[in-house]
């Protein structure tokens, strides 16, 4: 499973992308024009923000009415009550909150800053405020681009949609799968011997999570606009697809919230 080496590739010429653009034809015209065929195992890890904006997941915080539950947590953390209102929207359960910081349990199950919801990297034009929401269902989009590309390229592509996220008890973001196809995303090591002959027993990984935080070196989180990178040098054989939900600890099994 281990790579000797890997490649990752900047997509060249990706425009900015505008609700309703079909990301798919926008990422294979972008490959084609720079003679990046992928290939049998490539994987294409695409930013979030391109997802959600083609998915046309922006909303215009003018047309956003917060609740009296989202103003009281907005004079909590010192946010705009139209943002919060977005957040309790998209969010199953606020976990911690203190002034700047709101972390809550998407929908999805993700449990992140604000839910996921953001305002950065997007125009905000004169129509006001925008924010930008994740994809309703980030592995559902992952499949679709996977079998476009897999149909026009003729290969069979692993496809990775990611985001940064914080982590408890460390500094910084890094980069995170949200939704994932063909590909394992989490590898199960359980049974399998270490150097020394010993049975692993409780070790997994993260392997969507590790290629998108790979890729998130790439593209960058400020100005750079490299939304689309392809990672070449990976193989996972015969272990089956999963999708980004296999990386999800159940709350039940959470000892920590």
């Amino acid at each position: 499973m281990a790579a000797t080496a890997l490649t990752l590739t900047a997509v060249p010429g990706i425009p900015l992308i505008r609700p309703g653009d079909d990301l798919a034809a926008v990422l294979i015209s972008a490959l084609a024009a720079a003679g990046m065929a992928p290939r049998d195992e490539d994987v294409l890890v695409v930013a979030q923000k391109i997802v959600s904006k083609a998915e046309r997941r922006s909303v215009r915080l003018a047309d956003v009415k917060p609740s009296a539950r989202a103003r009281e947590l907005a004079a909590a953390v010192e946010k705009d009550p139209r943002f919060v209102e977005l957040v309790l929207s998209e969010s199953s359960e606020v976990v911690r909150h203190r002034r700047d910081v709101l972390i809550a349990a998407h929908r999805l199950g993700f449990v992140m800053a604000n839910a996921g919801v953001d305002q950065s990297n997007i125009e905000h034009g004169h129509g006001g405020e925008q924010a930008l929401l994740l994809p309703r269902d980030p592995d559902g989009s992952a499949a679709e681009l996977k079998a476009r590309l897999d149909e026009h390229f003729g290969a069979r592509l692993g496809v990775v949609i990611n985001d940064s996220f914080g982590r408890a008890w460390r500094n910084g973001v890094t980069g995170v799968a949200l939704g994932a196809a063909g590909l394992p995303a989490l590898l199960d090591m359980i049974g399998e011997a270490d150097l020394f002959g010993r049975a692993l027993k409780v070790t997994e990984i993260a392997f969507a999570d590790e290629i998108a935080a790979a890729a998130s070196l790439v593209m960058g989180e400020a100005a750079e606009a490299q939304p689309a990178v392809l990672v070449r040098g990976l193989s996972w054989g015969a272990r089956p697809a999963q999708t980004a939900q296999a990386l999800i600890r159940p709350k039940e099994l959470d000892l920590f919230r």
